[in-house]
């Protein structure tokens, strides 16, 4: 009998990063999924990056991670977002031509070594007291592992609904996973309802795309990797166009036949990118919507028609669609849908993401109620990298909130919970002056050297960068500025400061390099200023609370901060203080008690 070390159930991008992490780290994986045909795909919008969500596509790149590189080579049309504002809050977005980015994940996944691919349905875990040690499959087969991942996506008891019919599904044209969310349940796992959706797919040659606004590629081409690609594929154009009052009033006329709103979806869908009827119900004096037109690939006339996400009815779908300008004849190839499923409370997990009751079982995706292709993967690749870790009985990867972005998400869910799907933004952390695109390789290249995720001679081109970032600040902070033009030129912060000779001897660097040059320069004050806000609050971070320790007879605490700190069991004081209905006061008399219990 085969006992592999780490069983990953689920091929999407959480599944992808979580088997290659784990089978690059020396160890022997197997990857259960019901279909290894569509390992990798991009089920929705064939788009890696965004705002806040390109952060998480690179720190996941700067740990030894796959999908940047992925994005890269598969891109056929890349922009960076917010160009007016600050690095901050800059983002990247790359078009990939969806079947390419799933073809090179699979050959990835294929020739990986350490890494077998079985096909299979998961409906039981296998247990030996309260450790996990394998999972049954639908077929009655028994795979036998020291540790379990569970990327299992939308495809938990997965419902899709189009109109007022529906039907079994984690994606259309694709089965649901039945069995494991009873099998979870059982064990003692909390389980919610959450939704999702897609728009329809268009004929690229039924479009009128004289008067539509054209988005074509920035150029210089930038990459998520931080070791991009030789060869990049042909870029081309996205367009841009809009719903109107006739597309708003055929919603309007139809909400009587949506599963939105009679009732037929139970679950709770993402807030910040509804479906095209929640838009129009939640902002009826917005006279019209933005809608981007995106191609799917090089190779098929497919067009994703971002913006249009519905249940609704083919026929209403239809109407909505030739409604809209340049879209009057378009002929629909897939039409949209919502699916709903099963997701684990989050709050059930540690920092790890191995569930609080269940030794060596992990939980990745959007099983634990994240949305987008990036959230999954930052979650895939530390659940592998724990397990691989634990394995090898060394210390675990926890990622703080004040170094990258990953640390942000982990710590929101298993602190704050969730009640819909979770989304990346900026606003969620604190440090995002220091949380950028540009340096996501300072802050995280060390922790991929450390677990073996980045090969030795990346390491010395990271190295290399980094000591010559060190030099060109040295040597930038000790120039004496005498030109007029390029005083004033400082004074108004212009972009084109690197474009101008600073002194005969500048130095030739990257433009990558330059940018982050510049960024450490203009965010120095602003870093200081907001490091010595950061410290106020970092010592609780670093109190810990014992294992086993006990809140239900404290004196002094709220009902609601005991109950809540109950449910949570929070690691540490900072965990703690982030907990909705934990109030200062709490904190106070929860530090008096921790200090009690380490006395006695």
């Amino acid at each position: 009998m085969e006992i592999f070390d780490i069983i990953v159930v689920g091929g999407g991008h959480a599944g992808c990063e979580a088997s290659l992490a784990a089978s690059r780290m020396g160890l022997n994986i197997m990857m259960i999924t019901m279909d290894s045909s569509v390992i990798g795909k991009m089920s929705c919008n064939p788009s890696i990056g965004g705002l806040a969500k390109s952060q998480l596509a690179r720190e996941v790149d700067a740990l030894g991670g796959e999908m940047g590189k992925n994005a890269d080579a598969t891109a056929i049309q890349f922009r960076v977002l917010n160009t007016k504002k600050g690095s901050a809050v800059r983002a990247y977005r790359v078009q990939s031509d969806k079947y390419l980015y799933a073809q090179r994940m699979q050959r990835i996944v294929a020739s990986q070594e350490n890494l077998t691919v079985k096909n299979g349905m998961v409906t039981h875990l296998l247990m030996d007291g309260d450790k996990v040690k394998g999972v049954s499959l639908e077929d009655g087969e028994d795979c036998f592992s020291k540790a379990l991942v569970i990327t299992s996506g939308t495809f938990l008891n997965g419902y899709i609904h189009r109109g007022l019919k529906g039907y079994d599904g984690g994606r259309d044209g694709e089965n649901a996973s039945v069995g494991l969310s009873d099998a979870l349940q059982e064990m003692g796992f909390r389980l919610g309802r959450l939704k999702t959706g897609t728009p329809a797919r268009i004929d690229m040659q039924t479009i009128n795309y004289e008067g539509l606004l054209d988005q074509p590629s920035d150029v210089p081409l930038r990459t998520f990797s931080f070791f991009p690609p030789k060869e990049r594929l042909d870029h081309i154009s996205c367009h841009v166009t809009y719903s109107n009052f006739k597309t708003h009033k055929i919603v309007e006329n139809n909400l009587d036949c949506s599963p939105l709103f009679t009732g037929k979806i139970k679950g709770i869908g993402p807030r910040y990118c509804p479906s095209f009827e929640d838009k129009i119900v939640r902002f009826p004096e917005r006279e019209r919507h933005q809608i981007f037109l995106e191609p799917e690939s090089l190779s098929t006339n497919e067009v994703y028609v971002n913006g249009l996400s519905t249940s609704l009815s083919k026929e209403v779908q239809l109407e909505m669609i030739h409604s809209i300008e340049g879209l009057e004849k378009a002929k629909v190839l897939r039409y949209g849908y919502a699916v709903e499923y099963d997701f684990l409370f989050p709050n059930q997990l540690n920092p790890t993401l191995e569930t609080k009751n269940i030794e060596g079982l992990y939980l990745a995706g959007q099983v634990n109620g994240t949305s987008g292709y990036e959230e999954a993967a930052a979650q895939g690749l530390v659940a592998g990298i724990n397990a691989a870790l634990k394995i090898k009985k060394e210390k675990p990867l926890t990622l703080s909130r004040d170094e990258s972005y990953i640390g942000v998400l982990i710590d929101d869910l298993i602190t704050k919970n969730t009640e819909e799907p979770y989304r990346m933004f900026t606003s969620a952390a604190e440090n995002r002056l220091y949380l950028r695109n540009d340096n996501a390789d300072m802050r995280l290249t060390e922790y991929g050297y450390r677990v073996g995720l980045i090969p030795y001679a990346q390491y010395c081109d990271f190295l290399d960068k980094k000591k010559t970032l060190s030099k060109e600040l040295k040597r930038l902070k000790g120039l004496i500025v005498r030109d007029p033009k390029m005083k004033a030129l400082l004074k108004g912060g212009g972009e084109d400061i690197s474009q101008y000779p600073v002194s005969p001897e500048l130095p030739t660097i990257s433009d990558d390099l330059k940018e982050l040059v510049m960024s450490e320069i203009k965010y120095e004050g602003y870093l200081l200023r907001q490091n010595k806000r950061l410290e106020k609050v970092k010592h609780l971070d670093n109190v810990k609370i014992p294992k086993g320790f006990s809140f239900e007879n404290l004196q002094g605490l709220k009902k609601e901060a005991k109950e809540k700190l109950a449910q949570v069991l929070p690691v540490n004081l900072g965990q703690a203080s982030r907990i909705m209905g934990v109030s200062p006061a709490d904190i106070s008399v929860l530090m008096i008690h921790i200090e009690k219990y380490r006395k006695s």
